[in-house]
């Protein structure tokens, strides 16, 4: 593409990037539309969180075709302190791009370094490195992007060109007004959560943003074996990570003699209490968007049982009463494909950090009675197709755990 062609890639990109709404979704997509944009090998994406750098995304193309189809790289959370010592932190604190030949031959005179243990780990050989700092319309650094190894025609690593500088600065430019947006959506997102909070310790944002991170791998993985295109399947992705944040909201209506009660539930509180899902449901049928609907459904259906146990069943939302009804006057459950795709993932998610946290009430299980747990359930609580997908995706969701760690 010539100078002109690259400037129009740049705003068409602006515009797709407009259509992403979850931070991480976000993240993932802007990593990789920079690295397609200069032919770079691999990248990292950083999230500033007060005076650190959060590691939040890496992608690696040689390391990636050495999985197995549908796998992904699996890389540990680290964070990076804002100062000069590192390329990341040197980038963040100056608000400057560093564009870097060779990591390996930087000059002793300088501040910053390169650490290559993430090389020696992994096999892998840095050359070339373009680190941008992501800013917002008032200069503040939100992020850090950092873009590794342009090819050649061979896929030999040769340094960024100035010209590369100049366009990945201009689609940084603009792919940090659309983060900005996307981490206002999360922080709204996650103030409801904090409000459900005060009424359930366990609905924690930790907990919830877990819950969401595994529904979207589950999901997308799912969706690959069932034949989805790459558009269906990213688009969905990226809106059930969202609904999946508030499949808990319906709490903040239960009261708190029942939701805090520290001993079980009689029947009458039961009822009450299975009352969060269209209570819940409830807020969002003045539907405006795919969000909306999704998270109707996530909040409706994730307590719904394959086998038809689970509630509250086909009913009318607005009212909560029954429109199919049992022998005993019950709503009727939903059961198997009656049940929302987003219901069946949501819940088998939900139901692994739970049983792998503590809570007031319980000491968490250990990794091994989880799995059987769940292994346990599958044609009978959960679908036996998202609990196998759910077993093919427990690397990526063992690293996801790590990346929102409980308070301490």
């Amino acid at each position: 593409m010539n100078e002109k062609e690259k400037l129009k890639e740049i705003i068409r990109l602006g515009i797709e990037l407009n259509n992403v709404h979850d931070v991480d979704i976000l993240l993932e997509r802007i990593l990789f539309e920079a690295r397609k944009f200069v032919n770079a090998d691999a990248g990292t994406i950083y999230i500033r969180e007060w005076d650190q750098l959060v590691f939040s995304h890496t992608q690696n193309d040689t390391l990636q075709k050495k999985l197995p189809p549908g796998d992904k790289l699996i890389y540990s959370t680290f964070r990076v302190p804002i100062n000069v010592n590192s390329l990341s932190g040197y980038v963040a604190y100056n608000g400057e791009m560093l564009n870097i030949p060779d990591v390996y031959l930087i000059e002793n005179s300088f501040p910053y370094s390169f650490d290559p243990s993430y090389d020696n780990s992994a096999g892998y050989h840095t050359t070339s490195m373009l680190t941008v700092p992501l800013k917002t319309d008032r200069d503040r650094v939100i992020g850090v992007l950092q873009i590794i190894n342009a090819l050649d025609k061979n896929n030999n690593p040769l340094p960024f060109s100035s010209q590369d500088e100049m366009f990945i600065a201009h689609f940084a430019s603009t792919a940090s007004m659309v983060l900005q947006r996307s981490m206002l959506t999360r922080s709204m997102l996650l103030r409801m959560i904090q409000m459900a909070e005060l009424r359930d310790p366990g609905e924690t944002g930790a907990h919830v943003n877990r819950v969401a991170s595994y529904s979207a791998e589950i999901y997308e993985r799912w969706a690959l074996h069932a034949g989805l295109s790459r558009d269906e399947i990213d688009k969905n992705r990226d809106v059930l990570r969202m609904a999946a944040i508030l499949h808990d909201v319906g709490k903040v209506a239960i009261s708190d003699l029942i939701l805090k009660k520290p001993g079980h539930f009689n029947d009458e509180e039961y009822e009450i209490m299975k009352s969060h899902t269209f209570l819940g449901a409830r807020l969002f049928l003045d539907s405006h968007s795919e969000f909306d609907e999704v998270a109707c459904a996530v909040s409706l259906t994730h307590h719904e049982n394959w086998d038809g146990t689970g509630y509250p069943g086909h009913i009318d939302i607005m009212t909560g009463l029954p429109v199919e009804k049992d022998s005993r006057g019950r709503a009727v459950p939903m059961k198997g494909e009656e049940i929302s795709i987003y219901g069946r993932v949501v819940a088998i998610a939900d139901v692994f950090d739970a049983l792998s946290s503590n809570r007031v009430y319980k000491q968490a299980w250990s990794e091994k009675d989880v799995l059987k747990e769940i292994k346990s359930m599958s044609g009978t609580k959960f679908d036996p197709d998202i609990v196998d997908t759910f077993f093919e995706s427990l690397g990526i969701i063992r690293s996801l755990a790590t990346r929102y760690p409980d308070a301490d």
